[in-house]
């Protein structure tokens, strides 16, 4: 069982950045996949950012790349999204998701694929 707290939501103006952290208790981070998920008003939750627990290795949806990056720290049991260059349609519930596999390099873009979620973290992005 893995629990997971996003934090580090708020709201930013266009332009400016955010880190979302997200802190495993009970369990270390240790072959456990990642993810970063978001939810905007009256869309589905999306694919935002992955990594893997060796390498690691990442991977952003387009419309993130070159502006997001994640990273994790699993001696601390954390993974974190650094945010730059936000925009309006930035604005979502941001999720953090969890799986376990004996793969170091494998990451995970479905959300079916994860088997453990946080209760997100509200980033607003002003025009």
């Amino acid at each position: 069982q893995v629990q997971l707290v996003e934090s580090g939501g708020g709201l930013v103006q266009a332009g400016g950045s955010l880190r979302l952290s997200c802190a495993a208790s009970e369990r270390s981070l240790s072959r456990v996949a990642m993810g970063w998920f978001r939810q905007a008003p009256g869309k589905e939750r999306e694919f935002v950012a992955a990594i893997s627990w060796g390498g690691p290795i990442t991977y952003y949806a387009d419309s993130v790349k070159g502006r997001f990056t994640i990273s994790r720290d699993n001696a601390k049991n954390t993974v974190n999204l650094q945010m730059n260059s936000l925009k309006p349609e930035d604005t979502a519930v941001y999720y953090c998701a969890a799986r376990a596999t004996l793969l170091p390099g494998s990451y995970f873009r479905r959300e079916s694929e994860y088997a453990y979620w946080g209760q997100g973290t509200q980033v607003t992005v002003s025009s």
